[in-house]
């Protein structure tokens, strides 16, 4: 039996999704709580583990990510009073035998909150990166119109990588303005390391007049990291949805997704 699981949870006291040695993380507490819930063994007798769509880093947040393991659903009540309540589960279903969260994914899509003001926000601190310089949005704009397609995304990752394959196929890329919060709407088939905070991080640096978009295109073709701007703080992004075949799109915007 396998089972999909989708969730949330504010990433800021976490250190990431994967099990870390001595590190509160969002694997860990997941799976002790379905451990309690369904007992020690997973299926076959071997510790459960969950498969994720998206292996977010410390700090970074998710609206909703998925997950899966093969053992039978619960009731996300009772996996909701067992963890902190900077975590939830949305809901925990049957999925089809040999469901994978991760292998089976379609696509995702991610969000990126930038604060735009002279003045700091007490309710965006964990949740917007703050910019209180001269933002070009009209630039921006044009940055995120120029990843749509296939691009080798080379520049936009650590040089020291595990990742052997830097093409990704973007859907969807945006800016949409919401009074002083601006929001980089992102949707791939697939996303490296760190890849959306330097993307942030390097058009902001074109919005700044700090490079150009001549430059920024340029990057697309697979130039080094080194070329490529700033990495931005993880506290800005959110793994907004994932999604899998036969299954509806979730609703553009901003409100509609925002619950972390």
């Amino acid at each position: 039996m396998t089972t999909k699981l989708t969730l949330e949870y504010d990433g800021t006291g976490f250190a990431g999704w994967a099990r870390q040695p001595g590190k509160r993380t969002v694997q860990e507490a997941l799976e002790r709580a379905l451990q309690t819930v369904l007992g020690e063994e997973g299926h076959d007798g071997a510790p459960l583990r969950l498969t994720v769509a998206g292996r977010t880093d410390a700090g970074v947040h998710a609206w909703g990510q998925v997950a899966s393991y093969r053992h039978e659903a619960v009731d996300p009540q009772r996996l909701n009073g067992l963890l902190d309540k900077d975590m939830a589960v949305l809901s925990c279903e049957p999925a089809p035998d040999g469901f994978d969260a991760r292998r089976d994914a379609t696509s995702r899509t991610y969000c990126y909150r930038v604060l735009a003001r002279r003045t700091r926000s007490a309710f965006e601190r964990d949740r917007a990166f703050w910019v209180h310089g001269q933002i070009d949005r009209e630039a921006l704009a044009a940055c995120a119109a120029a990843l749509v397609g296939k691009h080798d995304f080379t520049a936009f990752t650590p040089s020291e990588t595990e990742h052997s394959w830097f093409h990704c196929r973007v859907a969807r890329a945006e800016w949409i303005t919401e009074r002083d919060v601006l929001e980089f709407w992102i949707e791939a088939d697939m996303f490296l390391r760190h890849m959306n905070r330097v993307l942030v991080g390097t058009m902001l640096d074109v919005a700044g007049g700090r490079t150009s978009l001549e430059d920024f295109r340029a990057l697309l073709d697979g130039r080094p990291r080194a070329q490529a701007g700033r990495t931005a703080p993880a506290h800005g992004l959110a793994l907004a949805s994932v999604s899998y075949d036969g299954e509806p799109r979730h609703p553009r915007g901003a409100s509609s997704q925002r619950s972390a």
